[in-house]
């Protein structure tokens, strides 16, 4: 008989406890309650019936102002490779295929044109080439004549 009454005292005191996960997290925590039932009789069962005071959405927010700050950034950054060439060019020629005849900026009149084609972002973001405009160009080492526009100058 006692054990029964103390598992529904262990039920009802896990059925006491409360969580507000949308809460803004506060620096006072309140103390443990304890029923009316266990005050009157006497036993002192511990129940874990404090809040907790870190949330999901509090973090989340904290990432998405960081992103905020990320996206207002002026300066272009890209991630380095080390099998390519980076060279800056001009369009020559607008071929049929997204592919583009580019002379290489600084290089001598006696060198041929780069066969360029459009990288995958560009092509995604439907980012249009004209002739004439400066672009960054990625040369294979393997191929110096074959190139791919990654960036188009403003």
């Amino acid at each position: 008989m006692r054990s029964l009454f103390l598992l529904f005292l262990a039920l009802f005191c896990i059925s006491s406890t409360t969580v507000d996960a949308f809460s803004t997290p506060s620096s006072a925590v309140s103390p443990p309650r304890q029923s009316l039932m266990t005050q009157s009789l006497g036993f002192h069962l511990k129940c874990n019936t404090q809040t907790s005071s870190n949330t999901a959405l509090f973090g989340k927010k904290e990432a998405r102002a960081a992103g905020n700050e990320r996206k207002n950034k002026t300066e272009r950054v890209k991630k380095t490779k080390d099998d390519v060439i980076e060279v800056e060019g001009t369009v020559l020629e607008s071929l049929p295929n997204a592919m583009f005849r580019c002379t290489i900026d600084g290089a001598p009149e006696t060198q041929e044109p780069v066969l360029a084609t459009i990288s995958g972002k560009i092509r995604k973001n439907f980012v249009k080439i004209l002739v004439g405009d400066k672009v960054t160009i990625e040369l294979s080492p393997y191929d110096l004549t074959r190139g791919r526009i990654t960036f188009r100058k403003r």
